[in-house]
């Protein structure tokens, strides 16, 4: 895993870098824990220019977490809400989540979208809640990008303050990275194959119910 994905960064170049992190925003088939340290060493191999890589993983960063955005602003609560429900299955975000990023946009704000590009996980659901609290989106571009530069910063100088122990770094994170990859795949094969339709409540039922 380790020399499939510093090759990839190696010969795709800016190009891949942006692409992989857009990627990990929308669906993250590998996560940018990964993807910015592997640039970081491709660029202390002189493969690539470290300014070029932190605006390309920036950019991507930041241009997968506009479809989020996007559905949420256009869709709405409650139709973006049916959307994750009705395909939860295959998606890796549910009406449930929505809720709970919504409640942490509401109490912290534009706090939020510049803190949350920083946690794992958090990074793109953040974009949901900004949608439909119709940040602007000249705000969220501007908060986005800087949690997100710091994030890609701070990822990227670690694997480039290790290029000198490269071999070494290697023989640990290779068998790690992998590791990582196959607990997500597996995860997700999991989810698939276990999910099942939350139960609904039968309205009428409810209403008898009522006092």
């Amino acid at each position: 895993m380790f020399e499939f994905i510093t090759e990839f960064l190696g010969k795709s170049g800016y190009l891949g870098v942006f692409a992989l992190m857009a990627l990990e925003n929308i669906f993250p088939p590998i996560p940018s824990e990964m993807i910015m340290p592997f640039a970081g060493f491709v660029v202390a191999r002189g493969d690539l220019n470290l300014v070029s890589v932190l605006l390309a993983g920036t950019a991507g960063s930041v241009a997968g977490a506009l479809p989020w955005y996007y559905a949420a602003r256009f869709y709405g609560c409650e139709r973006l809400k049916h959307l994750a429900d009705h395909h939860a299955r295959w998606l890796t975000v549910s009406a449930d989540d929505i809720d709970t990023a919504l409640a942490a946009f509401r109490k912290h704000g534009r706090k939020a979208v510049l803190f949350g590009r920083l946690i794992p996980a958090v990074r793109t659901l953040i974009s949901v809640p900004a949608g439909l609290g119709n940040m602007s989106l000249g705000r969220f571009l501007l908060y986005s990008g800087i949690g997100s530069l710091a994030w890609t910063g701070l990822l990227t100088a670690a694997g480039f303050l290790m290029e000198n122990n490269y071999r070494e770094v290697a023989d640990y994170v290779d068998p790690v990275s992998k590791a990582i990859f196959g607990a997500m795949l597996a995860w997700y094969v999991v989810r698939v194959v276990t999910w099942r339709a939350p139960a609904k409540t039968d309205s009428r039922e409810q209403e008898r119910d009522t006092p």
